[in-house]
């Protein structure tokens, strides 16, 4: 159920108009459905028709919560009978709540082994996400992250272009969970942890910008967006760092 007040901006304006800009994820054809089965009330009325509404209106929409989550469908880049490799979209933890793993969980659901991923990569990162499909893969996978005999390599849309056409920086990282922040300096300081980052530049852009190619050898969190931003070169987009 969502219940909302009507702002002075949509008075006079049209119910489907107000919803639709202020539900998350519910569709027009969501709309009408809901509209057809008389679930909307105003100020206590259940409506039946797109009528125009009033600020301060009280408008009450019984809708599942499940109904507005918004449809994922798995992009599966490789899979036998060992392994599962999913091309995960950005806006979607690995693990957690209604996550990536959550949906191939729920699609390998008469399966007795559940395929378990072998590694992460950050909520809004795209990329290939490799899960185990048994438990003898599993155990192979995650020793063969951990003796680097699997390389992970990533792509990096940046402002500005680097001098040298590749590079292995090192620097120290501090994360302030508090703030879920990170921070960046060239040399040691309490609380903070070593990181080797690589990269190389694989385009150079005319708008200054250019795109990267980057390999960590220290796995700590938001490594590549921090220290890329503290070396000038911060992904496009991203305004979760800060460096000093």
């Amino acid at each position: 159920m969502k219940k909302l007040i009507v702002p002075k901006k949509y008075n006079e304006k049209k119910l489907n108009k107000f919803l639709l800009e202020n539900i998350p994820n519910f569709s027009n054809n969501l709309f009408y459905k809901t509209l057809r089965k008389k679930d909307i009330k105003i100020n206590g009325k259940r409506v039946s028709e797109n009528i125009s509404i009033h600020e301060n209106d009280e408008i009450v929409v019984y809708i599942s919560d499940k109904l507005l989550k918004p449809t994922i469908l798995l992009d599966i880049f490789f899979e036998d009978e060992n392994i599962l490799i999913i091309n995960k979209p950005s806006n979607l933890e690995v693990i957690g709540n209604d996550s990536l793993t959550t949906l191939v969980h729920n699609k390998y659901s008469h399966e007795l082994f559940k395929p378990m991923p072998c590694h992460r990569i950050d909520r809004n990162t795209s990329g290939l996400v490799l899960f185990a499909k048994n438990e003898q893969s599993l155990i192979i996978l995650l020793e063969k992250f951990k003796s680097h005999e699997i390389e992970k390599h990533y792509l990096a849309l940046v402002y500005g272009i680097p001098k040298q056409a590749t590079r292995r920086c090192e620097a120290y990282l501090f994360k302030d969970t508090k703030k879920s922040m990170v921070y960046i300096k060239d040399s040691f300081a309490k609380g903070y942890q070593k990181i080797i980052t690589t990269y190389h530049v694989l385009e150079k852009y005319p708008n200054n910008s250019s795109l990267l190619e980057v390999q960590i050898e220290t796995g700590k969190t938001h490594q590549i967006r921090a220290h890329l931003a503290h070396l000038g070169y911060p992904i496009i987009g991203d305004r979760k760092v800060r460096h000093k």
